[in-house]
């Protein structure tokens, strides 16, 4: 397993991971957008040169948001997500973050499991938040 940044030429990859992982997944041109504003990270992990995880994050001033975040099926429940969120945690420290944040859908239990693990706690509820129409939970973590 090797971890490393994101770069332009992942997209591709990325956006097809993220097809695979979600009902709503962010598409090439968002990705690209996210990607090239200037105040994105982005963390993946690789096996035998296939994208297996990956987690994108938004960085103004010393507030985070964490954009994005999946493991492909087959490799979930092996501490690949919690590597990655690890990255940006660490990266968001470096660059001086003080507060990150979060959503996640309210039937995502593996995933709040995860965000509480790591320090995330619930903050607020936004109903009907997804384009299906299903709640999300806003999540924040103090860094400082």
């Amino acid at each position: 397993m090797n971890g490393r940044a994101w770069q332009y030429a992942d997209l591709g990859a990325i956006a097809a991971l993220e097809a695979e992982c979600f009902s709503d997944p962010w598409n090439m041109r968002m990705l690209a957008e996210s990607f090239l504003s200037g105040h994105f990270f982005g963390s993946l992990l690789e096996e035998n040169g296939s994208i297996t995880a990956y987690g994108g994050m938004s960085v103004v001033e010393d507030e985070a948001e964490v954009q994005l975040i999946a493991t492909a099926e087959m490799y979930r429940r092996c501490g690949r997500g919690g590597k990655i969120l690890e990255d940006l945690i660490g990266e968001a420290k470096r660059r001086g973050v003080r507060r990150m944040f979060l959503e996640v859908r309210v039937s995502n239990a593996p995933a709040m499991m995860l965000y509480l693990k790591h320090g995330f706690r619930g903050l607020y509820a936004r109903v009907r938040y997804y384009a299906d129409g299903e709640d999300a939970i806003v999540m924040m973590k103090e860094l400082r």
